[in-house]
């Protein structure tokens, strides 16, 4: 059998870590091959060895048939190799066309070629049915289209075997859509994929055969079409998962949150949350369904204090909150899982230990006349680590070497350990896999059952639908439907996020 891709018995070793142990994967030609494995079973690494950004202690590579060796991603650009990243490799103020060419410019007479690279990416978009605004900047353009300049990148690089690193992570339900066509339209064109990811719904959407990984070491391969979500979960969990959200009824009591008449303008000073009211009472879960894009965004902002608020009010368990600071909304008893984890999640450069402290560093027995008590800090922080599951080789890791998963785990121990009054949950399991989406929803059921309020705010519907027990419709920056989550469904939610009227008394 003559695979493209071979990579046999590949073990990579980090600092106390064995990221893959003997791991083999071979991948044939045309297919759209899975890359299966929980947050941080070595998916992410075993493919930076086959793209030369890590060399492997042990193991061969072998590119139709031949055996190479790829020292860097040079090598692996020359070999057909290209890779679009999940935390994408742009420079924001250069143009698509800027950044697709970058490194392998055109040139005419010792100078950069604009009208021919213009006309190649132009061409190559055309081809592959990429659309994108080549004179448009990066910090102009939404995450799906930053995304399709990451494809188009390797293609303008001719590259015939393309890895994607957990493509959809960031990406709306529509962009999810357009991604797979996309997909299926390079194989149509003969190339390869090999599709890193932990959802399942799409490797049974997209994907011919898939390798599964964990803990480093390769459980198998299986063809897609013999096999279930459920299989394929047990597999790359060891233990069967259950997708079914177990939660007793809500007991409601008084308002934590109550927003009243909220405008918020965003960056641009375009008001994007127009006279918004929502109340979310002790001891539920309300679930916020709505297009990417209709100012979700701006009401987390403004209600953790990021942003501030135009007019109206937002009053926390009977406090006015509406022009507080960050910390000073926190101290309020506001939790904040943020949808953005590098940008208002972690200090990157920090250990994960300090960031689990980040919210309480400052306070007994933490710190002491303004000195930190670091081994406090970090006794605390192995207590968390270990009740999350937040797999790191030790405390004092630097939260960027950790997997996309592990860093939300981290995250999401810091805000849920403080049990606030109200925590705001914005995209908490995105880019978590099944055993790890289980426990978080877990988590914020317990927090609902202590009498906690939780404002779940998701583009995944049926995260919605499961973990809610109402759900507020925003659309255009108000609330123009609350419904039980136990009598709606994903048809009627859709018509509501479009902008649909729901009829009274009309069936579901």
């Amino acid at each position: 059998m003559e695979y493209v891709i071979e990579m046999n018995n590949i073990r990579k070793e980090f600092p106390g870590i064995v990221a893959n142990d003997n791991i083999t994967l071979q991948v044939k030609q045309g297919e759209i091959h899975a890359l299966l494995g929980e947050n941080g079973a070595g998916k992410s690494t075993l493919m930076n060895v086959l793209f030369g950004l890590y060399q492997p202690e042990k193991g061969e590579i072998k590119v139709r048939g031949k055996k190479v060796d790829v020292t860097d991603p040079n090598v692996a650009n020359n070999l057909g190799i290209g890779m679009v990243h999940q935390h994408f490799m742009l420079v924001q103020n250069f143009t698509v066309t800027e950044n697709i060419i970058l490194g392998s410019e055109p040139t005419n007479k010792g100078t950069i070629d604009h009208r021919k690279a213009a006309k190649d990416v132009a061409d190559i978009s055309d081809q592959y049915g990429l659309r994108v605004d080549p004179k448009a900047k990066i910090e102009e353009i939404s995450v799906g289209m930053q995304q399709r300049v990451e494809i188009l990148k390797t293609l303008y690089r001719g590259a015939d075997i393309l890895i994607f690193d957990e493509p959809t992570a960031a990406l709306t339900p529509q962009e999810i859509k357009e991604l797979i066509q996309i997909m299926k339209n390079l194989i149509k064109e003969g190339k390869s994929i090999i599709l890193i990811t932990h959802k399942l719904k799409e490797i049974m959407q997209v994907c011919d055969r898939c390798t599964v990984i964990r803990r480093g070491k390769g459980i198998g391969t299986v063809n897609v079409a013999d096999s279930t979500e459920n299989s394929l979960a047990e597999m790359m969990v060891g233990r069967e998962v259950s997708f079914e959200v177990e939660k007793g009824a809500a007991k409601p009591k008084d308002n934590v949150l109550s927003i009243k008449d909220l405008h918020v303008e965003d960056a641009r000073g375009v008001s994007v949350v127009n006279g918004l009211n929502l109340d979310i009472r002790a001891g539920e879960i309300v679930g916020v369904a709505g297009v990417d894009g209709n100012g979700q965004t701006e009401l987390i902002e403004a209600v953790t204090g990021l942003r501030q608020a135009k007019s109206g009010t937002i009053n926390v368990s009977g406090q006015d909150v509406t022009s507080f600071k960050p910390r000073k909304v926190t101290e309020a008893g506001v939790g904040h899982i943020p949808q953005d984890r590098h940008k208002h999640g972690l200090v990157l450069e920090f250990t994960v230990g300090e960031n689990i402290l980040l919210q309480t560093y400052y306070q007994q027995p933490f710190t002491k006349n303004g000195v930190l008590n670091y081994p406090k800090m970090y006794e605390k922080a192995r207590k968390l680590i270990e009740e999350y599951d937040v797999r790191t080789p030790n405390e004092k890791t630097l939260a960027r070497s950790l997997s996309g998963g592990n860093q939300q785990k981290a995250i999401i121990a810091r805000e849920v350990d403080r049990s606030p009054d109200l925590l705001i949950a914005a995209q908490p399991t995105r880019g978590l896999d099944v055993g790890a989406i289980e426990f978080i929803h877990k988590k914020l059921i317990e927090e609902r059952d202590k009498g906690r309020a939780v404002m779940l705010v998701s583009l995944e519907l049926d995260e919605v639908l499961n973990v809610s027990d109402r759900i507020a419709v925003i659309y255009e920056g108000e609330i123009v439907a609350i419904v039980d989550a136990d009598k709606t469904d994903e048809k009627e939610l859709g018509l509501l996020m479009a902008g649909g009227k729901r009829e009274e008394g009309e069936p579901i």
